[in-house]
Formats: C-alpha cells, structure tokens, sequence
C-alpha cells in the first residue's frame, strides 16, 4: 500500500497532455506521482501510478482528490485549474 501525506508542500499548475507526463518538481527524470486539486471541477481523464486510464466523472471544484497519478489527459478532460501537489 502506497503512503500517502496529508499535506502536500509542493505545487504546479497541470497542463493536460496525451502524451507527456506531469513535469517532477525535483528535477528528476522519472515523474513522481502527485495527488490533484481540481479549481473548475467536471472531468478529469488521468494515468494513475499504477498504469491505470480512468476517467473521474462529475469531479467538483475546490476538492484534492486522493489518486496517486502521473498525467492528466487532454482528451476526456474538462475540468480547468487543476493543480499537482506532492
């Protein structure tokens, strides 16, 4: 089971991509995986750490979601202001 903080003291804004994962924040070449905070809501496709594509429907705003991932699709998602935090 993966160890999960409940504060986060790291953070970048998300640009959705199809191909490229969220950017590592320590400058590391593999992506570390991050929790999100949604500022729009709605939905939100992502690859999970595990390798997992899912789609999260119905997302709302102002909310951190507990998924451990590594990118935030382009196609499938439209929620806006979507935040990494580690």
């Amino acid at each position: 089971m993966a160890y999960q903080k409940l504060q986060q003291t790291r953070g970048l804004e998300v640009t959705p991509s199809n191909t490229e994962n969220i950017p590592s924040v320590n400058g590391a070449a593999q992506t570390d995986p991050c929790v999100l905070y949604t500022g729009s809501g709605g939905v939100i496709r992502v690859l999970t750490a595990g390798g997992d594509d899912i789609t999260l429907n119905s997302v709302p705003a102002g909310v951190v979601l507990p998924i451990q991932v590594v990118r935030v699709f382009e196609e499938g998602t439209e929620a806006t202001g979507i935040i990494a935090l580690w």
